[in-house]
């Protein structure tokens, strides 16, 4: 089966999914003195900011990594507080978003997780489900790795049963059964604290994202760095394989 060329989208001023791997929390506790727990407070603010931010300019998606799979490795008593934290985050925030028309989405392997986690997690989820404003996606225990792996698992359960043939299995319907089926890929990343990779995040919906690396620790990250990422999106030629050229020739 020939992989099909991406169609190009109409162009936006904006981009539909935002994608940010929030890094640096630790790092700015450290600096203060503080222990990482208040890092990772700080950093809850800063993600109020950005959701509301990103709300008021219609962004479609905003899909922040919280935890990832290969977090559960940080010291015990980091990852405890961590899940603590997230509880309480869980209970005082989510009226917030409701009251914003914020649609919240969890990815991730829910079976790793604590049960009064996932009890919050889904009650947010049901809360919310009928929003139509932004929909805010938060990785809790993600891989991308570990998305494609179940995914391609899924897809053969369903030809084992009948239900699927190998023949149907395209890109389409593979990023159907991904933990973002239904979600546009990312046009952009933003990654904070100064490196420059992306860590087994959104492997597969980041083919032709956008990325942008920021030194600003995420706890200092601000409406104005947000709207610099967005600034540096709008400069960008998408070209998806395409020439500058090719681009330009189309009509508008």
């Amino acid at each position: 089966m020939s992989t099909p060329i991406p169609s190009i989208p109409a162009p936006r001023n904006v981009p539909r999914h935002v994608a940010v791997i929030m890094d640096g929390n630790g790092r700015w506790a450290n600096l203060r003195a503080m222990p990482r727990q208040a890092g990772h407070k700080a950093g809850v603010k800063a993600a109020r900011q950005l959701v509301e931010y990103m709300a008021e300019r219609s962004i479609e998606c905003l899909t922040l990594f919280a935890f990832s799979s290969e977090n559960w490795a940080r010291p015990r008593e980091e990852v405890g507080a961590l899940m603590t934290l997230f509880v309480e985050v869980m209970k005082r925030e989510a009226d917030n978003l409701h009251k914003n028309n914020v649609r919240l989405r969890f990815i991730g392997n829910r079976d790793s997780l604590g049960s009064r986690l996932v009890k919050r997690i889904d009650e947010a989820e049901q809360r919310t489900r009928d929003n139509t404003g932004l929909q805010l996606n938060v990785a809790m225990a993600y891989g991308g790795r570990w998305d494609i792996v179940e995914a391609a698992r899924a897809m053969a359960e369903q030809v084992r049963n009948g239900v699927l043939t190998p023949e149907r299995i395209d890109e389409t319907a593979f990023a159907e059964t991904l933990e973002l089926g239904g979600c546009p890929d990312v046009d952009l990343l933003i990654r904070t604290g100064g490196e420059k990779r992306i860590s087994n995040f959104l492997l597969w919906h980041l083919a032709y994202a956008e990325l942008f690396f920021s030194d600003v620790l995420w706890p200092e990250f601000s409406s104005e760095h947000a709207a610099e990422a967005i600034r540096f999106f709008e400069a960008r030629q998408r070209r998806y394989g395409r020439t500058g050229d090719q681009l330009e020739a189309q009509p508008c």
